[in-house]
């Protein structure tokens, strides 16, 4: 994942949409920004981040701007354990995007290709 965003980047790429609305409408404080995080990563990159410092911090404060949020909040977002498992589960799901359903895809950059040809 790049580090530089153009603030026309930021809103193309990172900007929360209707379904995404849906997915942190039951979510506060560092849960809703970490999560809708990861949720915008995974449609970018087709993978989560492993740790928060995979996610720029242009992207950090653009969507804590959405979701009302203090950006230094992100720092509070459990890494592990089952929330952040059952957050993936919930991005899966809501994307339609199973690990049984990309096995055939190979490694990721063939994702981020297919990905990128859909847009």
């Amino acid at each position: 994942m790049r580090r530089e965003w153009e603030p026309e980047e930021l809103i193309a790429c990172w900007t929360l949409v209707d379904d995404d609305w849906r997915l942190v409408s039951n979510k506060a404080g560092a849960t809703r920004l970490g999560f809708s995080l990861i949720l915008k990563y995974f449609e970018l990159e087709g993978q989560f981040p492993r740790h928060a410092s995979d996610v720029p911090r242009a992207a950090v404060e653009y969507v804590a701007g959405q979701v009302k949020v203090d950006p230094n909040e992100f720092t509070g977002y459990d890494w592990s354990g089952r929330s952040i498992e059952r957050h993936r589960a919930q991005i899966r799901k809501a994307l339609d995007r199973h690990p049984d359903k990309l096995a055939h895809l190979g490694p990721v950059g063939d994702f981020r290709s297919l990905l990128k040809s859909a847009r």
